[in-house]
């Protein structure tokens, strides 16, 4: 029996699919506790983006402890916004579709890091609707299967 080198040497020939970080390919056919995974995700990230929210609230209170002033305050109000808008919005399309410019998730490593509770609240909001990814996944896997079985022309 010959072994396609795209199955993991597992000799069942076809494309395999991409893990997802907690769900690894139970998005598949949602079995093996998918459903609870989801669950878990969702509310372990949900907890999550609280918990950040009190440390940045945590954070705010410090800079008034300090009396830095009102310019400063908004300044920082409106950077983490910002970034958190950034840093959200390149989350959720890191779910729909695989990133075009390498360079360009480099220079966003700063605002994503500074607005990391936009990507919490991405991650959360897509666990709701499925696994963090499964869409891109799933449509590049049956692309795949799809590909492998059409008869070449060679």
């Amino acid at each position: 029996m010959a072994v396609d080198a795209d199955d993991g040497g597992r000799g069942r020939g076809g494309p395999e699919p991409e893990a997802i970080r907690f769900f690894g390919t139970s998005w598949l056919a949602h079995d093996r506790g998918y459903p609870a995974r989801r669950i878990a995700v969702s509310f372990g990230s949900l907890a999550a983006t609280v918990a950040a929210c009190l440390v940045l609230r945590f954070a705010y209170q410090g800079l008034e402890s300090a009396n830095v002033g009102g310019f400063v305050g908004w300044l920082v109000v409106v950077m983490f916004g910002v970034c958190g808008a950034i840093a959200f919005r390149h989350t959720w399309d890191g779910y729909l579709r695989r990133p075009a410019d390498a360079d360009r998730d480099d220079s966003l490593r700063g605002a994503m890091t500074i607005g990391f509770i936009g990507s919490l609240a991405a991650y959360f909001l897509r666990s709701l609707k499925e696994a963090p990814g499964e869409s891109l996944r799933r449509r590049e896997y049956e692309k795949s299967r799809a590909a492998r079985s059409r008869p070449s022309n060679d």
